[in-house]
């Protein structure tokens, strides 16, 4: 057996996770790149930037672990959702990619919800009707930019996209067809009724495929590219907050993961399609095809965060929240909603917007940090609370992303929603995801549970403390209140 790397292709930054053939992890690095914001709401990303992080990555893990280009056998990748690669014929982006927290396609997912009742759509699909997934986003290439469209052999998520541009294979996973809004949740495949209500052609989309199935082997041109060989397999991968599960453990039902990335996800594993008549959280596929995650996809969480660092605090995260430890739970009446980017709790709006509410005289820089986490930390709550009410969440969540690194927000998400919570000793829970798939393919592994099982380790435990639970209890309070008197004023 050869050593696995997992990759982890979000947002801001592409992670890698080297493991051994004894399934050990013995490197891991990142690359940053930048995400483009050319009108309010929209978010592009040059699909470009995802390889070229690729080839730093590789380049580290193998200078850093001694390991040579032989020993690779194979490779997976979990990749942010919810975007869109216009590929043309010579595979490579017609245009920037369009990310999963773009909102430009309002009117093509109005137009598409006048062919088809939200009940039906949801029954059918698992999502909600939102600019947030990929098919209105095709529809708005399509409108918008008709010579990218016509130009465009195949329309693919990012991940797929990676894999196209390394094999030549198109191809998509269970976990990354079903937050495209054309996908059958049920019978695990392209639904013939969206793709018709669409008019979209299934090949254009690519195959769906198990995520540890082996795509196929790197091609001449990426091998060289890579610095890897031919022989180097390519697994189909998965979605990063399906890979960031993996990572936890969330292998069987009733566990909870949440995923504090640039969003937020937050999952429960479940062994059958469950499904949420309030729709805060949708019916996704697993990276896992035993299982399904019944999610909440994420709202803006870390984003937040570092908007606020960025142009507000213009401070880092180790400058920024020291103040705010010092001020209360509740932050003295201080409410924020994160909706930066539209909001998908507590309800589903793409037109909502972030708002900082309650500020006096009494408040100062801190206040608006503390304010800014507990917000986020409400957004976690509501979904947590709906997973209670479903009869599907358990007393302790598995905390993964690189908002685990802070014990501020774990305490303060534990004592807002007297929950267990519990981190992992490895804290990059999707690129080790996507090196658990790659295992699988390798035989590294001899199953995903085995996986789980031999890599999955628990770091430090969070337990609620009940002397804050009333005042999170009330500005809690606030937050419902304050979303529930906007949210009608955010669609106008």
């Amino acid at each position: 057996m050869a050593h696995v790397i997992g990759f982890d292709v979000g947002t801001q930054s592409l992670k890698g996770v080297l493991v051994d053939p004894d399934g050990v992890s013995v490197a891991e690095t990142a690359r940053s790149y930048d995400v483009a914001y050319p009108e309010p709401g929209w978010a592009d990303q040059d699909a470009e930037a995802w390889i070229g992080a690729l080839k730093d990555v590789l380049a580290e893990l193998l200078a850093r672990s001694g390991v040579t280009r032989d020993e690779i056998g194979t490779i997976g990748f979990a990749s942010q959702v919810d975007g869109v690669v216009a590929v043309g014929s010579d595979g490579r982006p017609l245009r920037p990619a369009i990310l999963w927290l773009d909102r430009r396609a309002e009117k093509q997912t109005a137009a598409l919800g006048e062919r088809i009742g939200e009940a039906e759509l949801f029954a059918l699909t698992g999502l909600n009707l939102d600019s947030s997934h990929v098919a209105p986003k095709i529809l708005w290439l399509r409108e918008r930019e008709p010579e990218v469209y016509a130009q465009a052999q195949a329309l693919l998520l990012p991940g797929s996209y990676v894999v196209h541009r390394l094999t030549g294979e198109a191809v998509v996973d269970f976990s990354n067809a079903s937050s495209s809004m054309l996908y059958d949740v049920r019978e695990q495949d392209w639904s013939p009724r969206m793709l018709e209500l669409a008019d979209l052609d299934r090949e254009r989309l690519g195959r769906v495929a198990a995520a540890r199935e082996v795509a196929g082997t790197l091609t001449s041109e990426a091998a060289a590219e890579l610095g890897l060989t031919t022989r180097t397999k390519v697994v189909v991968g998965c979605g990063d907050e399906h890979g960031a599960c993996l990572g936890a453990g969330l292998v069987r039902p009733h566990l909870v993961c949440d995923i504090t990335g640039t969003a937020e996800p937050v999952a429960v594993a479940a062994d059958a399609p469950v499904f949420d008549d309030t729709k805060l959280v949708e019916t996704h596929a697993h990276a896992d095809e035993r299982l399904w995650l019944i999610e909440n996809p994420g709202f803006v969480s870390g984003g937040s965060v570092r908007w606020f660092s960025d142009n507000i605090a213009k401070l880092g995260y180790e400058d920024m929240t020291p103040g705010a430890e010092a001020i209360p739970p509740g932050s003295e009446g201080l409410v924020f909603l994160p909706a930066l980017s539209g909001a998908m709790t507590p309800s589903w709006n793409g037109n909502a917007r972030g708002v900082f509410f309650g500020i006096s005289m009494k408040h100062d820089q801190h206040h608006f940090t503390r304010a800014l986490f507990e917000g986020c930390t409400f957004g976690f709550r509501d979904i947590i609370e709906r997973f209670d009410a479903m009869g599907i969440g358990g007393e302790e969540v598995r905390v993964v992303g690189g908002g685990a690194k802070s014990r501020l927000w774990l305490q303060m998400k534990a004592d807002a929603t007297g929950r267990l919570l519990k981190t992992l000793a490895n804290p990059e829970a999707t690129a080790l995801g996507a090196a658990m798939l790659a295992g699988v393919a390798e035989g590294t592994f001899a199953s995903l549970d085995d996986a789980a099982e031999r890599v999955v380790e628990l770091g430090d435990e969070f337990e609620p403390d009940p002397n804050n639970k009333a005042a999170y209890d009330e500005s809690y309070g606030t937050y419902q209140d304050l979303y529930s008197t906007l949210e009608a004023r955010f669609w106008k």
